[in-house]
């Protein structure tokens, strides 16, 4: 209850009151803005130095890494940063130089050091600790080393379009982004029945149906006229992207509000954290890198 002012009324409330974006959900021109910078210079690496979107890659890890500390020390989590950060940074190297065995191995032996780290802090917490560990582990570093793994496969020098590693790259983005446009078009503008009303209320079966058109579309575009590969690889791609980007959304919206917090930080404006961007992109790296691996770029004939 507000205090009275000298006059006798209520004083005003001295908290803002919280913008209403509408159905949106979001503040649009600070979104469109920080897309704008984040693809920008994304775009800017692939076609000049593929190097320097490493260098993205691997600072994408560590800040992810920080959000989830900073989200499961909600719930009482400590999670090990420094060799999660440091070994995600490896791993995102060697995949990117060495391929897929040395990923593996980079894996394998951060998740021992992070267990042997978490025995200097003692008995309590460890299994809930190491838990969650070994989960940011396989969650963040080494689903976001696959994005290296694309990457190589034109190559570990230059860049451009030229470059089959990084249209590969440009495919992977375009067709998460044109499942995340079209599941919010359709679903602010048709959106009526909830696809998972607990786990997130905004999102809706019409919205699914939209992603699922525009990802399909755009599969089949980009794989045809980039890649020049074959129409039905461009449809499987599209079926594939927006059904893990849609599990990959949903997933993140589970640990949100089981750990209680609306977004995991602030570091963009307009999305929220990185990982709220992030989420359907390490959801779909793995299966499209596959894809393409097999179907596009070491097909007889290329």
């Amino acid at each position: 209850m507000t205090a009275p002012t000298p006059t006798g009324q209520p004083a005003s409330d001295p908290t803002p009151p919280a913008k209403d974006h509408g159905r949106a959900g979001r503040d649009l021109k600070a979104a469109f803005a920080s897309a704008f910078v984040l693809l920008g210079a994304i775009a800017a690496s692939l076609l000049f130095f593929k190097a320097l979107f490493m260098l993205i890659v691997a600072a994408a890890v560590v800040v992810a890494v920080w959000e989830l500390a900073q989200g499961f020390g909600a719930k009482g989590i400590d999670l090990p940063e420094e060799p999660l950060m440091l070994g995600g940074v490896v791993m995102v190297v060697v995949a990117f130089t060495f391929g897929t065995d040395a990923l593996v191995t980079a894996t394998a032996v951060t998740g021992l050091v992070t267990m042997l780290w978490l025995l200097r802090r003692g008995i309590d917490g460890y299994v809930a600790n190491a838990s969650a560990a070994l989960f940011t582990l396989v969650y963040v570093p080494f689903l976001g080393s696959f994005v290296a793994l694309m990457l190589r496969e034109g190559g570990r020098s230059g860049g451009g379009l030229d470059d089959d590693g990084v249209r590969g790259i440009v495919v992977f983005i375009l067709v998460t982004i044109a499942s995340d446009i079209g599941g919010y078009t359709a679903g602010v503008l048709f959106g009526r029945h909830p696809m998972a009303p607990v786990i997130s209320p905004k999102k809706s079966w019409e919205g699914f149906a939209g992603s699922a058109v525009f990802t399909v579309a755009a599969g089949v575009a980009l794989v045809v006229l980039l890649l020049d590969g074959r129409w039905w690889v461009g449809v499987a791609l599209g079926l594939i992207a927006v059904v893990m980007a849609t599990l990959g959304d949903l997933c993140e919206s589970v640990m949100k509000r089981d750990l209680g917090i609306k977004d995991m930080s602030q570091v963009i404006p307009g999305h929220g954290g990185l990982m709220d961007r992030l989420d359907s992109l390490l959801a779909t790296i793995a299966p499209i890198w596959l894809l393409l691996h097999h179907l596009v770029f070491h097909t007889a004939g290329r």
